[in-house]
């Protein structure tokens, strides 16, 4: 079901798992192309106070290996309006669990004034890539 012409994702996509590519896959059958955004090392390390596991030239490989993506790039910012700027994209996909946010509330309505929609998909229940680093801890 074909809403929109681009869309846009963007993420860490630190230890690639299922709810990764739940979201890439469930963004891509609403755009006729999705640009996926891979958070620079330095990038995650500014909001997140640590490292990745996987580098990003790694983590942009696989992400642009993926038959969903038409495009993966090493995003340096978080500011929504900054990559629409760039990108022009009509849409940007983001799990649900951000619903509701003071923070996407707020790009909901910048985005909304440069013609963008914030669309909201069903996360991935069980997995993330900070389960998976506790787990391996464990090892």
């Amino acid at each position: 079901m074909i809403k929109y012409r681009l869309g846009f994702t963007q993420g860490t996509f630190d230890m690639f798992h299922i709810g990764h590519l739940n979201l890439i896959r469930a963004a891509s059958e609403q755009c006729e192309k999705l640009i996926v955004g891979v958070n620079s090392d330095s990038l995650v390390s500014s909001y997140k106070n640590k490292g990745t596991v996987v580098p990003e030239t790694e983590r942009l490989t696989i992400i642009s290996a993926l038959k969903y993506v038409d495009e993966a790039i090493i995003t340096d910012s978080l500011d929504k309006r900054t990559i629409h700027a760039l990108l022009r994209f009509d849409a940007i996909f983001i799990g649900d669990d951000w619903k509701g946010s003071e923070r996407w509330a707020q790009t909901e309505t910048e985005l909304a004034e440069a013609g963008a929609a914030v669309v909201y998909l069903p996360y991935t229940e069980n997995t993330s890539s900070t389960l998976l680093r506790d787990k391996l801890k464990d090892y």
